[in-house]
């Protein structure tokens, strides 16, 4: 009780009654104006702003139409191979002679392209329907490479048409000539199974390597071609590797997804 009385004295004595009364301390204000200022200029950007976010996921080059198993359409001995593992043969070329009780019989390839692997060898028996070989679809060494990347079907709804891409090359050292880049060419909306993977790519383990993780969205990247280069193409680098890039070399692709507002993350 007695300090209260010593401070309404303090209060009513004449001394202090010019004295202004301080509503804040200079340092209270600094720290408003700098809070306004931050929300002012928070509430623009969640307007008028966005986030770019990317997507990525396992890629392989290839030429645009991709490869085909070939599969022997008689049973019987493999008695010849007659094509190299990498040649590149016209549709209905040789590539296999097998004996069966009815004759010879010559397996040919169904439509142009490059030998990529030969599954049949001299005396093996094989049955109807066996994959013999792989086949790249490619008439010309000239032909341009792809990029498929297996997006996360989840995922592919929210790519763009023509978003930039980068892939890193299995084969290239990216700390030292960086990534290659493209842009998306086309997404197909269907999921891919192990089957479609296979035959697209004529590989089976491929196949199950890309559905390890569920059924992925196959997405077209063309490559951004580039005189400057000596495979042809545009990377981060100025020159990017010194050599050529072969299909059917594994590859990771980062897709640049639509940007998406600030604002929309706050809205139900």
């Amino acid at each position: 009780m007695q300090f209260r009385q010593q401070a309404l004295a303090k209060l009513q004595s004449p001394e202090e009654l010019d004295l202004p009364v301080r509503l804040a301390r200079p340092q209270g204000w600094l720290a408003l104006g700098v809070t306004v200022v931050v929300m002012a200029v928070a509430s623009v950007w969640a307007v008028t702003g966005s986030v770019a976010s990317t997507v990525g996921a396992p890629a392989i080059l290839t030429h645009g139409q991709g490869s085909y198993l070939l599969q022997s359409p008689v049973s019987g001995q493999v008695t010849a191979v007659l094509a190299q593992q990498g040649e590149r043969l016209p549709a209905n070329a040789p590539v296999l002679k097998v004996r069966t009780p009815r004759g010879d019989s010559v397996v040919r390839t169904v439509a142009a392209g490059r030998v990529t692997a030969l599954a049949a060898t001299i005396g093996q028996i094989i049955q109807t329907g066996t994959n013999v070989a792989a086949v790249e679809k490619v008439a010309h060494a000239s032909d341009p490479l792809y990029a498929t990347v297996y997006v996360p079907a989840e995922s592919a709804a929210a790519i763009p048409a023509h978003a930039a891409v980068d892939l890193t090359v299995s084969s290239v050292p990216a700390q030292t000539y960086g990534v290659l880049r493209g842009h998306v060419k086309s997404v197909d909306r269907a999921a891919q199974s192990a089957q479609s993977i296979s035959a697209f790519l004529g590989d089976s383990q491929l196949g199950e390597q890309f559905t390890r993780k569920g059924r992925p969205v196959a997405v077209l990247v063309a490559l951004d071609k580039s005189t400057a280069t000596r495979s042809g193409y545009r990377w981060s680098t100025t020159d990017g590797p010194p050599f050529r890039l072969d299909s059917m070399t594994l590859a990771s692709g980062s897709i640049k997804l639509a940007d998406q507002h600030p604002v929309d993350w706050l809205l139900p």
